[in-house]
């Protein structure tokens, strides 16, 4: 084979030549994947294990290539020292946290003591056993739990919001006391936090903090409504201070939906009183 022969031998097909200059970005990719795997296992692990032994107490990981203390031990410059348990706590035999935890009835004051609870009179232990709580009839002052004082015609209540204790039906809080709420003739007490303690009963109206009768004019009925006179004209009449008078519906007229005014028929209209026919 000449000389001629062996260079077009080694040359590249120009199929593949052009294929790499068109998939030009897909080459740049792999070129710099391939730098970027180079730098990384040229980079130093900094695991546990790459530059220095396994210590006592240790084992491998579960996973990788590291290394982890024994459960009640815990690292402390690349050795794994026991987990001290201080008094009044116990082993919690987990690999993660301090190790320990305080028992039932005592706190953590720091890193490394248990101390106990110090419930007060009238108090009782949190069921979380680190705290306390006051028991019903006592309400939490700083440190201690002061006997909530009940004062005559009141009843104990949730502390948590407001105060401790409110009154029974028929009293209201004056200052420390219960006092009896004057409820007048014709009147029941309601149920109503606030406002008037008290109702008018049904036919009576409130007038300077009493109950007075409303008087019904003949022709009328009572009105138990909130504002008004307390009564109504029946139907055909209508209202003329204190008294109901008689409608006089003219011709081509009628009594509206209310029954206490008149309104002209339909193609009439009202003129002075008088329903004439609207051409």
């Amino acid at each position: 084979m000449d000389r001629k022969s062996r260079l077009t031998e080694a040359r590249p097909p120009q199929s593949v030549t052009a294929h790499i200059l068109v998939n030009t970005p897909t080459f740049m990719a792999l070129f710099m994947g391939s730098v970027i795997a180079g730098l990384l296992f040229a980079l130093p692990v900094f695991a546990q294990t790459a530059s220095q032994p396994m210590p006592e107490n240790a084992s491998a990981q579960s996973y990788g290539d590291g290394w982890e203390c024994d459960i009640g031990f815990r690292l402390n410059e690349n050795a794994c020292v026991a987990v001290v348990v201080p008094q009044n706590a116990y082993d919690t035999n987990r690999s993660y946290g301090s190790g320990w935890e305080c028992l039932h009835g005592f706190r953590r004051t720091n890193e490394a003591a248990c101390v106990a609870v110090e419930v007060p009179e009238g108090g009782f232990l949190d069921p979380s056993g680190e705290r306390w709580r006051c028991l019903r009839g006592y309400i939490k002052v700083d440190d201690t739990c002061q006997e909530i004082v009940l004062p005559a015609n009141a009843y104990l209540v949730d502390p948590s919001y407001g105060s401790s204790w409110t009154c029974e039906r028929g009293f209201e809080a004056t200052g420390d006391q219960c006092t009896a709420i004057a409820v007048p003739a014709n009147a029941y007490l309601n149920g109503t936090g606030y406002g008037q303690p008290w109702t008018c009963e049904r036919r009576f109206f409130e007038q300077a903090g009493l109950c007075e009768a409303v008087t019904i004019p003949a022709n009328a009925y009572f009105d138990d409504a909130s504002y008004g006179p307390g009564w109504r004209c029946d139907r055909g009449y209508a209202a003329s201070a204190e008294v109901c008078e008689f409608i006089n519906v003219p011709e081509n007229a009628h009594l509206d939906r209310s029954g206490n005014r008149w309104e002209c028929n339909r193609n009439f209209q009202n003129s002075k009183g008088e329903c004439v026919l609207n051409n």
